[in-house]
């Protein structure tokens, strides 16, 4: 290959690629709709318009062909380096407008553009001579009056947010123009080196800013695909110098072949190495592991969807990343739920030029889908839980309607008795009678102030005893002997209301009354542990084994006794009751102390 073969190359492949460049980056500028978009947009057209004109230019010089239009062809030409010549005016207006509005930055901007067009002035003012192009007073005041305006606007944009970025775009743009001087100043051909520098100089700029403000679609729409053509090229090439060298000619189509197969391989490296070190995308493989980990923590579906969110704008680099149960227009990902509500992902705003690909979508979709899992999930469990609570709270009401008849059923019970007993004295005693009737009505007044379910004390329902027995000693009188021995530190102990009134009770109608004698009742009460113990004993008739089942499924009190023991403490409480013939009958009743005090704080 000649010398003026690779100069055409040069030519050819430099100026395409900046077609290529400014194309995409004024495709990226409509697109992105950013503030100031104006300023960018003049920039992609300036250097869409010097490197399509000039690809023709050198082109047709390259082959050796005559111009078309030749009257017009000179203005043509000017006309391409004057839109050169602006680049650097365009870029100082988008720099100064970065700095924000500061005094002084309209004088700047001015005299940008005034350099820019003193210098097309030059350009056209040679073309109608027919001087040479480009014009030498033209470059000359483009070259100095911008190396003078780029120290200027590094005094006057510095500390700014952003300063460094903007002076080097305005001194890329400068160079660009300050290039051609180490041409000779016409379209005649140099060097490969020297066109390159000296004619491609508004590649950089254009790499640049594409570089900065859309990276990502820069780096998928062009990087990828040079890399993965000119490192298959240089594979070739060096291949075929391989083969040339050792006169191995045979061996060459073989390595062709294998260099094609290989190509996918390649193309995937070079992908891959694009995403990881230039645009660091995130690896996908923990962003789900992350989404996983992260969801699975809550129980609520509103932060689950926010964190998903979360994690996918981070690894996407996107403005916001929201969900919704109605989309709006924007990149939607439904989250596929077994039951309503469908929710949805949006993702809006993807950064410096960014867009999804079909691995970006694939990430998504894995995303939704694990949130719809978890969601599932969270809402299987919340309705477990609901009907677990709601059969809590029908087997809560049933336990209080159950208390409630029980106490229904217990209160006319003792009532009749104590009437009875009231009826009997009326005529007996009438005095004594009258007394009876005031305590009975103290014991009504005392068991009917209780609510129900609500744990009393020990020491309340030995006042409630008492008050029964007062009652009762009016009909017995000196037939009935009670003795009383608790100690006073269990007096707090909290208890069930009634418990053991129906126990004392059923000791003086089924044990004493029957004996003409009478007989004896010890109430007593002790600590065992954890454990209170309360021992009612009388010295009554006492019963055989067999009569004592029929009692305990026949008889009112003792049922009602066992049924509110096993409602409070459950398994924790137990009854017991042993009777003998001619011996009387002691009836024990064991209640966790520290678990009937956690039961009278809960309430």
């Amino acid at each position: 290959m000649t010398p003026n073969d690779t100069t055409t190359l040069v030519h050819l492949v430099g100026f395409l690629a900046g077609v290529v460049l400014y194309a995409m980056l004024a495709v990226m500028t409509v697109r992105q709709h950013a503030a100031g978009d104006r300023i960018a947009l003049a920039t992609a057209a300036l250097g869409l318009a010097w490197n399509s004109v000039a690809l023709v230019i050198y082109g047709l010089h390259d082959l050796g062909l005559p111009a078309p239009l030749p009257r017009a062809w000179p203005w043509i030409v000017a006309l391409a380096f004057c839109a050169l010549g602006f680049l650097p005016a365009v870029v100082v207006h988008s720099a100064v407008q970065s700095a924000g509005r500061r005094r002084g930055g309209g004088t700047l901007i001015s005299f940008a553009y005034s350099l820019s067009a003193v210098a097309g002035a030059l350009q056209l003012i040679a073309a109608g001579r027919g001087e040479p192009l480009p014009s030498r007073a033209a470059l000359m005041t483009t070259s100095i009056g911008f190396a003078a305006l780029i120290v200027v606007l590094a005094l006057y944009a510095r500390r700014q947010p952003g300063w460094r970025r903007a002076l080097s775009a305005v001194a890329l743009a400068a160079f660009a123009v300050m290039a051609l001087h180490l041409s000779q100043h016409t379209t005649g051909t140099e060097s490969w080196p020297t066109e390159l520098l000296g004619h491609h100089a508004s590649l950089p700029l254009a790499l640049v800013i594409l570089y900065q403000d859309y990276r990502f679609a820069f780096a998928d729409l062009f990087l990828k695909r040079v890399l993965t053509v000119v490192t298959l090229l240089a594979v070739t090439v060096a291949l075929y110098q391989i083969v040339i060298a050792t006169q191995m000619v045979a061996v060459l189509l073989g390595l062709w072949v294998a260099t094609a197969l290989a190509y996918p391989w390649l193309r995937r490296l070079i992908y891959n190495a694009v995403d990881r070190v230039i645009l660091r995308r995130a690896d996908y493989t923990k962003v789900r592991s992350e989404v996983t980990a992260c969801v699975a923590v809550l129980d609520q579906e509103p932060p689950i969807l926010d964190a998903a969110c979360e994690i996918v704008r981070v690894a996407l680099t996107a403005r916001q990343v929201t969900w919704t149960s109605a989309p709006r227009e924007a990149t939607v990902i439904r989250v596929p739920t077994t039951e309503e509500p469908v929710y949805f992902i949006e993702v809006h705003g993807l950064a410096a030029g960014r867009r999804l690909l079909s691995d970006d979508l694939a990430m998504l979709e894995a995303v939704a889908l694990i949130v719809a899992r978890r969601i599932d999930a969270v809402r299987v469990t919340q309705e477990r839980y609901g009907r677990d609570l709601r059969e809590r709270e029908i087997l809560q009401l049933a336990t209080e309607a159950q208390l409630t008849a029980l106490r229904a059923q217990l209160n006319p019970h003792f009532l009749f008795n104590a009437l009875t007993t009231i009826g009997y004295l009326m005529e007996a005693a009438p005095q004594r009678a009258l007394d009876t009737l005031f305590r009975l009505t103290g014991l009504l007044r005392a068991v009917l102030k209780r609510s129900d379910g609500e744990l009393g004390t020990l020491a309340d329902e030995l006042e409630i005893i008492r008050s029964y027995l007062g009652v009762e000693a009016a009909r017995f009188e000196e037939r009935l002997a009670v003795t009383i021995e608790v100690p006073a530190d269990l007096s707090s102990v909290p208890l069930p209301p009634l418990i053991l009134q129906p126990l004392v009770e059923n000791a003086i109608k089924h044990g004493i009354t029957p004996q003409k004698e009478g007989g004896r009742l010890v109430l007593s009460a002790r600590r065992e542990g954890a454990t209170m113990a309360i021992t009612i004993l009388d010295t009554g008739v006492g019963v055989s084994a067999s009569d004592l089942a029929q009692r305990r499924v026949r008889g009112i009190g003792l049922s009602n006794v066992q049924s509110r023991l096993a409602h409070y403490y459950g398994d924790a409480a137990s009854i017991t009751v042993r009777s003998a013939p001619g011996v009387g009958t002691t009836v024990e009743v064991r209640v966790p102390v520290e678990h009937a005090r956690a039961a009278a704080r809960a309430g």
